[in-house]
Order: structure tokens, then C-alpha cells, then sequence
């Protein structure tokens, strides 16, 4: 199913330095009026997706509501992908707002532009790909939403450029990386939940998610157990499961989760950006943080273990019932609330 690149050839191309970090910082931060907005046309439903270049990718995306209409950038995670949002988008279309729904580097129609570029997934650059994204489209800002990979990448954004969110909408809250305190061990159970970050930190582990079958089996599993009470169906799964057949979907998994856990390098040219994340900086925009009561990942304490590092307007909701793919489970309270966040 996928023809893959050794992950030590992109490991060992981390310390390859192009463009500096002021450079790629100034391009997330120019101004409006240098940034012409470039609506282009809309999808037609979640099976017409766009394309279009940005940064180092080529990024696939759905584009639905009015050209004209407040932008609101919508994030996936892992194992996901945009049909997250199948139900989510089209009711905040309906309601005049112009939602964007990306693939992530690796996941579905989203390529790599250049063979050459190292296949890097470290948590600063994933958020760049966002910016990069936005640049192309000519959105200066926006409403980000997300959950699991999409939290992260929503949270870094608005905590380095404030500037660029509107409002944010953040599953689990606060879930920037410092990868110094993720060398301390945690619970017994919550060290359990993470099995296949851990798996994945193994030869064993890379070949089982590259495996067609393995690892197409291993994330419905990880359905199943992050969404105890959601009785998705096999055409539900296998809809998004289309998205893993992406080239550089195993490499972008594995460094991914080994960036994380520091058994990966990322890029030289990212490490001041990355010390600015490790000092947890806060996040100031309009913020409404979730919790879904039946997610395995949910921390205790009903968003009081986060709540300190959001400074600006803030409201936390829990979900009673509902596990971690929560656009996909609660769309309706989902699109409430970036809907009210908006309103902040």
C-alpha cells in the first residue's frame, strides 16, 4: 500500500538547515495587506478536495460556505482525518462562516512538493504548515478549531501568533509539548493508554503500522478504545482509513511520536521556536476549552489542570458520553462552540 523512505534517512536529515526561523516567523507574521485574500472556488461536498501549495506541501482540503464569509480553519488528528468534520463544516457553512478543513502532512491528498525535504513531524512544524496554509489562501486570520493533533497545533499558533487566531476551540485544552517533562513517567494507567506511542518507538512497532493490514487494524483499534460509546460503522472507518494510504503517512506517525517522547531529532532550524513551547507560553485569545467525559486521554480535575494557561476570555465545557473524536461524535455541541467562541 505505501512505498516508504527509511525513517533514519529522515531522521538524519533533521540537521539540515535552509531558511532561518526569523525568516518563516516573519512570513506567519506580515501584515494583511500584503496578503491578498485568494478565495478561489468552493468544494462541492467532503468528496471534492482542493489543492493548492503551501509552504512545503502541496495541501489537500475541503473549502465549504461563502467565499466571503469568517474564515474558521478546522484541525484532525491522528488516527483521523478531515471526515472528522463531515457534519461539523457544513453547519457552520450554513451559518455564513467559511470553513477549511486541511489534511495534515501525510494523511490523505496532502504531499510534499520536494522528495528531498525531511519528512518532519516535530509539533513547531506542523504548526508552520497551518500558517503556511493560510498565507496561500491569503487569510490573515481565522477561528482554529481541533482536537488531538489538532488541539496542539491550534494551541501553538495562538499562543506564538495571537495575532493570526480569532478564537480558538481546544479538545483537552492546553497539549503543548515540552518534550524535557516528557521524559518523567506518568500514571500506571495513563502510561497504559499511551501503548502505541510506545509501540511505535520500536522496529517492531514502525513495521506494524506499515504493514496494509497491521496497521489499518491498529487504528480501529485505537477507534474503539479512544471512543468507548461511539458506535461508528466499518464504511465510517474505512472512509477515513483512505487517508493512511498517503506516502508519507508511517514516516510522519513515527517521528511524530518519537520527536515527542526525544528519540527523534527535529529540524536545527526550529529549535528556538521550540524553546519558546517548552516555557508553556500562555495562550491569550478567546478561548473555549472541551473535555469529553468519556475520552481515556480526558484529565481529571474538569479542565482545572489547564485552566491557568489561558489568559484572554475563556470558557471550559465538558461532554458527558463522548470519547476523543469529538467533531466526529458530538457535531452539533462542537460547531456550538466555535460559534461562541467567535462571539467571545
Amino acid at each position: 500500500m505505501m512505498n516508504r523512505r527509511t525513517f533514519a534517512k529522515a531522521v538524519g536529515l533533521a540537521a539540515t538547515t535552509t531558511a532561518g526561523l526569523a525568516a518563516t516567523a516573519a512570513a506567519s507574521t506580515e501584515s494583511a495587506a500584503a496578503r491578498p485574500v485568494r478565495p478561489g472556488r468552493a468544494s462541492t461536498s467532503f468528496a471534492d478536495v482542493l489543492q493548492i501549495d503551501a509552504g512545503e506541501l502541496s495541501v489537500g482540503y475541503v473549502d465549504l460556505g461563502p467565499r466571503d464569509g469568517q474564515p474558521v480553519i478546522l484541525l484532525h488528528g491522528w488516527p483521523y482525518d478531515i471526515h472528522s468534520y463531515a457534519e461539523v463544516a457544513p453547519i457552520l457553512a450554513a451559518r455564513g462562516y467559511r470553513a477549511l478543513v486541511p489534511y495534515f502532512r501525510g494523511f490523505g491528498t496532502t504531499t510534499f512538493r520536494s522528495p528531498d525535504t525531511f519528512r518532519n513531524a516535530q509539533q513547531s512544524r506542523i504548526a508552520l504548515d497551518i500558517t503556511d496554509f493560510m498565507d496561500a489562501l491569503g487569510i490573515d486570520r481565522a477561528v482554529i478549531a481541533g482536537f488531538d493533533w489538532g488541539s496542539r497545533t491550534g494551541d501553538i499558533i495562538a499562543a506564538t501568533w495571537p495575532r493570526r487566531v480569532k478564537a480558538l476551540v481546544s479538545v483537552t485544552g492546553y497539549l503543548i509539548t515540552n518534550r524535557e517533562a516528557q521524559r518523567s513517567p506518568i500514571a500506571a494507567a495513563s502510561e497504559w493508554a499511551w501503548w502505541y506511542q510506545y509501540y511505535f518507538s520500536t522496529e517492531r512497532g514502525a513495521k506494524g503500522l506499515a504493514d496494509p493490514k497491521i496497521g489499518t487494524d491498529l487504528a480501529r483499534l485505537v477507534w474503539r478504545f479512544n471512543s468507548p460509546t461511539w458506535a461508528f460503522d466499518e464504511a465510517t472507518f474505512a472512509r477515513t482509513a483512505v487517508a493512511f494510504e498517503n506516502p508519507d503517512y508511517v514516516d510522519i506517525v513515527l517521528h511524530n511520536y518519537r520527536w515527542r517522547l526525544g528519540l527523534a531529532d527535529g529540524a536545527r532550524r526550529y529549535d528556538a521556536l521550540e524553546r519558546k513551547l517548552a516555557a508553556a507560553p500562555p495562550i491569550t485569545v478567546p478561548t473555549i476549552t472541551i473535555d469529553a467525559a468519556a475520552d481515556p486521554f480526558t484529565p481529571p480535575g474538569d479542565g482545572a489542570g489547564y485552566r491557568h494557561h489561558f489568559t484572554g476570555p475563556y470558557e471550559h465545557r465538558t461532554f458527558p458520553g463522548i470519547g476523543h473524536n469529538v467533531p466526529q461524535e458530538a457535531a452539533a455541541d462542537f460547531a456550538c462552540a466555535v460559534l461562541d467562541a467567535d462571539r467571545m
